[in-house]
């Protein structure tokens, strides 16, 4: 194993309250139905396509929406949390030899501006797509620039896409149970590993 790779929102970071808002803004320019805190926890037990349904968002606008959306993010960087054990197992990742990448859906801009505001300086790479639904085509580039194998990379992820992206390209998932998609929802396909705290990622990589 030579590479450990996190998605960023809802695996790294809890992020709802910058999403929350993002998404609010997108939904009164375009209107859509705008979501309540308290809705929050009940939409990790509804698949993508339930949640356009619920809130009036057709999919394939998903392309015209997404750069306003990063933009609103950007704004709300300061709501932005690291989960807890997220720099202890980045550290420890780096003291067994292990390299750290993020592939992720969000901008590459946020991302960087985060990580330097929390002093994160281990992360080796950060790709980044605005489509949603393009993981996989991502985590291929990211093998063939480094020439490596599937099987020296692992993902970890919070969201039923990502678990779908990976079994795509054939490389091994665990799915965090602290971020977006429930149980109910990524079960059916299947991740590798599930892990509860952050720590338990260390023990499956070695």
């Amino acid at each position: 194993m030579k590479y450990v790779i996190f998605d960023f929102d809802g695996t790294l970071v809890d992020s709802k309250l910058a999403i929350l808002e993002a998404w609010n803004t997108i939904a009164e320019k375009h209107r859509f139905k705008k979501i309540d805190e308290s809705e929050i926890d009940g939409l990790k037990k509804l698949t993508m396509n339930e949640r356009s349904k619920r809130y009036d968002f057709p999919l394939y606008k998903l392309p015209i929406v997404m750069p306003l959306f990063y933009q609103t993010y950007k704004k709300s960087l300061n709501e932005v949390e690291l989960f807890e054990g997220i720099k202890d197992l980045f550290g420890n990742l780096n003291r067994h030899g292990y390299n750290i990448a993020i592939i992720s859906s969000n901008s590459q801009e946020n991302i960087e501006a985060f990580l330097k505001k929390q002093q994160i300086n281990n992360v080796s790479e950060i790709l980044c797509s605005s489509r949603i639904f393009g993981k996989d085509k991502i985590i291929r580039k990211f093998l063939n620039k480094h020439q490596i194998q599937t099987s020296d990379v692992i993902y970890v992820g919070d969201e039923d896409r990502d678990i779908v992206a990976c079994k795509k390209v054939g490389i091994k998932v665990i799915w965090v149970e602290w971020g977006y998609d429930a149980f109910e929802v990524v079960k059916n396909s299947k991740p590798d590993y599930t892990v509860s705290e952050p720590k338990e990622i260390l023990d499956i990589v070695k």
